[in-house]
């Protein structure tokens, strides 16, 4: 019988190990800006096309390749950080396993340029499918050129798993966002179908941060910078009143590695517990710094998860670092030692205190007060006391000759048992109570025929909420309530993406938005059902909600956006509702074409019967 193993061809080979690497053409791009870090680039620019689909080209004026590295660098495992299995644990540049530039040669086509300060030529290579189809020498200035073309164009089923253009735009800026950050003294720019996004030139880190994120947190960001042997820590933190809804203004990194960690969030959600709303998501930009020997950064082909060998020292350490940042430099009332020069022209200061004054002063009932032992609290009860007058206010008014008469006393009535005062007033109570019930904030009790029905007061919402917002994009659209003040809204440049591609249908639904700036949005009216006042903490959570949503691919972008703000505009859990809110929520729920689960396939409600309660009690048996 013949051998049934072969080995894989390299091109196949590279885009089965592409499939972990390059997952769309953010990933490319991550992958490039940090080779162009690791080059020593002081200006590096990001060029897009068709949302990288078309191009993802980056260019640097770093070091630059020899003819014989532009060519190895495109094969796989190939690296010159690493040369034995010691360095592994020393890693402080971006890339250093050799995997990325193979994988983007798997799956695109390839074009590089690079040229080092000593040589009069660079190297130009053309490769395609892995395959190197052209290198020959070349005009080119210091640093390298590389642009990956047509992704996926020979995994077409790849291709096809891509999203929108705004969509994997909105990927590309977070990584674009994420390297200019780790790197403040680096120029950046981005250029998407020749227009420019973003120009960011060499700075601080505060001046980076503001620079992305907006002019206005220029004066509310907090300094963090604490040092021990073990590691240190430094960055910003926005003052509480800079919390959003939207937990996008996040940003953790350690030694200069952007990372996800939602255990070291954990510690910086707590640190501001005490001072934000639960629901709030502070900003912060972090940098942890300790030895690589204590980290693992190769447990993901991203990089962006790794392990720390002592995650209990971060976490506290994290924690108290913002604690201390946030009680340092927290804005407090200042006092005021500068004497109003008014002060010193009153009759106290500039006429003496003759004995005759002093003999008055001390002959009132407050002078006695204070100057008792132990007796400040005294009040004085005599008839004659200055504060009489509180008596007259606060206790009953004198009785007039067309009052209702006093109430009966116990004693007037012949006396009844416990039981039978307990049964009149159950019947009292269950004559006056003709409508719904609120338990605990939570849930809605409503009588029908057969027994009845305890609802989920947020699920219902949400059930009601969903359906209306179906019927605005395809019927009618919601009213909008326009606002006397418009609000003007700066978001992050990945959520502008995404709250331009949603315009049309978030007019549909009662938001009447428009751009002001290339991240900002004027908020002119909100839908008819949002509280007045509410109109920035409405789209945030919006935004947040959706892109909780972003996961589901089963899901198209409308359906997303329905759910998105059917679950962020529901009545929550513990809000009080009066007897027609409730009764409302009732009679929309049962019209609704699917009454019995929320959009998400949580129930709505629970029905109880007759029967069923009878067998409860034992009754009939």
């Amino acid at each position: 019988m013949a051998d049934i193993i072969n080995l894989l061809p390299d091109n196949i080979a590279n885009q089965i190990a592409a499939g972990e690497v390059i997952q769309r053409p953010a990933s490319a791009v991550k992958e490039l800006l940090e080779n162009a870090v690791d080059a020593g680039a002081t200006e590096i620019q990001l060029i897009i096309r068709d949302a990288g689909k078309e191009l993802v080209q980056v260019i640097d004026n770093g070091s630059g390749m020899s003819d014989t590295d532009a060519r190895m660098c495109f094969e796989r495992h190939a690296t010159s950080k690493i040369k034995s299995i010691d360095d592994l644990f020393q890693i402080r540049t971006m890339g250093f396993r050799g995997e990325a530039l193979a994988s983007i040669a798997a799956v695109s086509q390839v074009e590089l340029k690079s040229r080092r300060a000593e040589d009069e030529l660079g190297t130009f290579i053309e490769i395609d499918n892995s395959v190197i189809r052209r290198q020959e020498p070349c005009q080119a200035p210091v640093g390298t050129s590389i642009a990956m073309k047509n992704l996926f164009f020979n995994v077409p089923a790849r291709r096809n798993f891509l999203k929108s253009n705004a969509a994997e735009m909105r990927h590309i800026v977070d990584e674009f966002i994420r390297v200019a950050l780790a790197f403040p003294h680096l120029q950046f720019s981005l250029n998407s179908n020749g227009q420019q996004m973003f120009h960011f030139e060499k700075g601080s880190l505060k001046q980076r941060i503001v620079s992305i994120l907006g002019q206005h947190y220029n004066s509310k960001l907090v300094t963090v910078k604490e040092s021990t042997d073990y590691m240190n820590i430094h960055g910003f933190v926005g003052k509480p009143e800079t919390a959003k809804k939207t937990r996008g203004d996040q940003f953790f990194f350690v030694n200069n590695r952007f990372i996800k960690s939602s255990y070291l969030n954990h510690a910086v959600m707590n640190a501001f517990a005490e001072t934000i709303p639960p629901d709030s998501f502070p900003l912060y930009v972090l940098f942890i710094d300790l030895d690589p020997a204590h980290v693992d950064i190769n447990v993901h082909p991203t990089k962006q998860e790794i392990k720390f060998d002592d995650e209990r020292i971060l976490y506290a350490f994290v924690q108290s670092a913002i604690k201390h940042a946030l009680a340092q430099f927290s804005v407090t009332p200042a006092l005021d030692f500068d004497l109003d020069p008014g002060i010193q022209q009153l009759d106290a200061l500039t006429q003496p205190f003759t004995e005759e004054k002093k003999a008055q002063s001390a002959g009132t009932s407050i002078y006695k007060t204070f100057t008792s032992a132990n007796q400040a609290h005294i009040i004085d009860k005599s008839n004659n006391s200055n504060l009489q007058h509180w008596k007259e206010l606060y206790g009953p008014p004198p009785a007039r000759d067309n009052d209702f008469p006093p109430p009966p006393s116990p004693s007037d009535f012949p006396p009844v048992s416990t039981a039978s005062v307990i049964d009149e007033r159950w019947q009292e109570a269950a004559h006056d109570q003709k409508g719904p019930v609120q338990v605990h904030q939570q849930y809605i009790l409503s009588q029908i025929k057969s027994g009845f029905i305890l609802v989920d007061q947020r699920s219902a919402h949400e059930r009601i909420l969903y359906e209306r917002y179906l019927r605005a994009l395809a019927e009618k659209p919601i009213a909008t309530q326009q606002s006397l003040f418009p609000q003007t809204l700066e978001l992050l440049p990945a959520d502008a993406i995404i709250v331009h591609e949603m315009l049309p249908d978030l007019q549909a639904l009662g938001y009447d938005l428009e751009p002001f700036g290339q991240h900002t949005f004027v908020v002119r009216g909100t839908p008819a059902d949002i509280q007045t006042g509410n109109e920035q903490a409405s789209i945030e959570g919006l935004l947040e909600q959706f892109k909780n949503f972003s996961h589901e691919l089963k899901h198209n972008r409308r359906e997303r956006l329905v759910r998105s703000m059917a679950r962020n505009n529901a009545i929550p859990s513990g809000k009080p509702l009066s007897t027609r809110e409730m009764q409302n929520i009732i009679d929309e729920l049962f019209a609704c074409s699917m009454p019995n689960i929320s959009p998400g396939g949580r129930g709505t409600f629970i029905s109880f019967k007759l029967n069923d309660l009878e067998k409860m009690f034992d009754r009939g048996f």
